[in-house]
């Protein structure tokens, strides 16, 4: 299968959701104007520097993570790691900045990205009970002895416990690798980059985190995640948290999730969140648990557009992305998914929990599968509770892969499809199983018997540019395509398709909408 980059989507659509707000300046390169003063500037060189040194000139360097974390930090100062160096250890720092004046770790010198090897650590770089911080341009890693079933560890780990709202994380330009933790995932996970809230005493939250332009390389068992002990609300009532305090404002976009033993990204217990143009490629490698690429879990009005997923390992889950239980109003829209054993979509309400509202549309599925027993299917409807109002529309899904359904469900529903493209060309075909989600305006081929209940279905060849095709571009319909305005049309449906043409006029079938007068 030839990969297409990281985010494909992006290659021909623009952005439609803003952020809340541009990053901050990298550490050093601009002037402070916030009021609160420059801070102080502390340099670290481990293997060169010394601890009995001021630590206040590249001269005086600090030699030790020990030392770096010794000192409660203020506003405005700035911690910098020498380039080229290497420190073993643990970096746990104190110390909290103030809006507009966060306090900042950064790289100085030449060379490649500073070193922090944890060595098998509960993390490698840990910021407990502390908020306006900003990491950017480290390579962090904490592999150890191979870990009990008990022994959690991560790369990075933001941790607030009966801390109340900790606002303002940035992780940026990141490298985190080779962390070989348990497989745990909430309420105390090992990963690369984990956000955490613990105890039950104070309501505690983040508000404001930002992951870009980082990678995370062969971590156990999560890539980058929120975790939460505050997650108990209506839409989630048994959850045994004393109450509900959601995470809020989360940007994760342009990283690069590879090889996880479990989890790509998933955020739980929120709300706000955009999650784009990230690439996960090699889940569910190694977890014995449900695991998949890009999804929530208790969480709200989260758009998910952009990104590219491919790699899906097992049985248990292994989708690209899903909807969860206590998801609401949620969005996927613009990404791609391949080559993933668990299939395309997952829907799974859990029990007592309420999802309702969620869309998934302009979404391109290639040579997905799903051959877990009893039948799965490259979109799978198949959790314990039905969801209530599940748009899933303008998608393109097509699969040369044996042995798969194309949709299943499990007898819950919940779900309407419309104007999808479904073709399998495996031979036998990939049959839709599902008698009570509903249908209507989809293309058909090689699914077996159509749903009885799409009264507009169409069986007719899409006439795709490419008939074997292994990138999104070749899904375009050609002139004279049966799903050229094929359509039902559909209220708040966005501005444009997966490829970035603008929606005008008639509805087509598929993620391609035709550009120009119709």
């Amino acid at each position: 299968m030839r990969m297409t980059g990281w985010g494909t989507g992006a290659l021909f659509a623009m952005v439609l959701v803003a952020t809340t707000g541009a990053l901050p300046a990298v550490a050093g390169t601009q002037p402070d104007h916030s009021g609160h003063g420059a801070g102080a500037t502390y340099f670290i060189d481990c293997g060169s520097g010394s601890d009995s040194a001021s630590g206040k000139s590249p001269g005086s360097a600090w030699d030790s993570l020990e030392k770096a974390s010794s000192v409660t930090y203020a506003p405005g100062d700035r911690i910098l790691f020498r380039r080229g160096s290497t420190c073993d250890g643990v970096f746990t720092p104190s110390g909290s900045g103030v809006e507009g004046s966060p306090i900042r770790v950064d790289a100085y010198g030449q060379g490649g990205k500073p070193r922090i090897q944890g060595g098998g650590a509960r993390a490698a770089v840990l910021l407990e009970n502390v908020e306006q911080w900003e990491l950017r341009n480290l390579d962090v890693s904490n592999q150890g002895a191979a870990p009990g079933p008990e022994e959690r560890r991560a790369g990075i780990l933001f941790r607030l416990t009966d801390f109340g709202t900790g606002e303002h994380y940035v992780v940026d330009d990141v490298d985190v690798h080779d962390v070989n933790g348990s497989d745990h995932k909430d309420p105390d996970p090992s990963g690369g980059i984990l956000f955490v809230v613990r105890g039950t005493a104070t309501p505690t939250r983040f508000d404001g985190i930002t992951v870009t332009d980082s990678t995370v390389k062969h971590v156990d068992r999560t890539g980058i995640s929120t975790a939460s002990s505050w997650g108990k609300r209506p839409e989630h009532p048994n959850s045994g948290a004393p109450g509900w305090a959601p995470n809020t404002n989360l940007t994760i976009r342009n990283n690069k999730v590879t090889d996880v033993g479990g989890d790509g990204i998933v955020l739980q217990h929120g709300h706000h969140a955009l999650v784009e143009h990230n690439y996960v490629d090699g889940f569910n490698r190694r977890s014995a648990g449900y695991n998949v690429g890009i999804w929530a879990w208790n969480f709200d009005d989260a758009v998910y557009q952009y990104n590219e997923v491919t790699g899906g390992h097992g049985t248990l889950d292994s989708q690209a992305f899903d909807f969860d239980g206590g998801n609401n109003r949620n969005v996927y829209q613009y990404n791609y998914s391949h080559d993933n054993e668990g299939g395309f979509l997952l829907v799974c309400n859990a029990t007592g929990m309420t999802s309702a509202d969620n869309v998934f549309r302009y979404n391109v599925s290639i040579n997905d599968r799903n051959t877990w027993s009893p039948p799965y299917g490259v979109i799978s409807v198949v959790c314990p509770a039905a969801t209530t109002n599940t748009q899933v529309y303008n998608n393109t899904v097509v699969t040369d892969q044996e042995g798969t359904a194309m949709v299943s469900d499990n007898g819950k529903g919940g779900v309407a499809f419309r104007n999808n493209i479904f073709v399998s060309t495996a031979e036998g075909g990939s049959p839709i199983i599902d008698a009570l989600n509903t249908y209507d305006h989809n293309l058909y081929v090689g699914v077996g018997t159509v749903p009885a209940r799409d009264a507009h279905a169409v069986t007719a060849d899409p006439e795709f540019l490419d008939t074997t095709p292994d990138s999104p571009r070749d899904l375009v319909l050609r002139h004279g395509s049966a799903a050229l305005g094929a359509g039902t049309a559909i209220d708040n449906a966005g501005k444009h398709d997966y490829f970035g043409n603008r929606l005008q006029g008639t509805t087509d079938i598929g993620a391609y909408q035709r550009p120009g007068p119709r």
